[in-house]
């Protein structure tokens, strides 16, 4: 992510920084600055989360979803535009909820390596294997938690909605289910 700032931070938002300081009167906030890297990171990911989650659901729909489905009894009226909803409040708290952790990236507390020879190429392969196993049995068991009475009424019910699904039910979920899943 620290090259993607650099990248961003060049071409797009020291000018708009630049920008906002000369119209405010104030000096623009430096690259270091929490506050500036985390409203960069909430622009850019947002604008890359809606992009793909809108550009996705909307291929699958128009060329691989069955919309015969949406003549199922259980299929909500209006419901594509009920999932679109849904998500979009979902994805900005899914943003802010994220921001902290990349934030511990972009300032050295992670294992994320560089240099991918660092560890041998195995290690590489190995790693991208155990990311996988670890992050699918993570939410298995989120998801398992979240159907707790305690839980799924306020957090995860909203997930069941949608029993006839189309594409767009992809994101629409409770914003705190969506993040402990993400």
């Amino acid at each position: 992510m620290d090259v993607v700032m650099e990248y961003l931070d060049t071409y797009v938002f020291d000018s708009v920084y630049d920008k906002a300081a000369a119209l405010t009167s104030t000096q623009a906030l430096p690259r270091d600055s929490l506050l500036r890297q985390s409203l960069s990171l909430f622009v850019f990911i947002y604008a890359y989360i809606v992009s793909f989650y809108l550009g996705t659901a909307g291929l699958s729909y128009r060329f691989v979803y069955d919309k015969k489905q949406e003549q199922h009894p259980k299929f909500l009226p209006r419901q594509r535009l009920l999932e679109i909803a849904c998500a979009s409040r979902a994805l900005p708290v899914i943003t802010v909820l994220t921001i902290p952790w990349i934030l511990g990236e972009l300032h050295g507390y992670s294992l994320v390596y560089k240099q991918w020879d660092q560890y041998g190429y195995w290690y590489l392969f190995a790693s991208a294997a155990m990311f996988i196993l670890f992050t699918d049995f993570s939410i298995y068991w989120i998801h398992r938690l979240e159907h707790h009475p305690l839980v799924y009424a306020k957090c995860h019910k909203l997930h069941h909605k949608w029993i006839v699904c189309t594409p767009y039910a992809s994101h629409a979920f409770h914003p705190v289910d969506g993040y402990l899943q993400s």
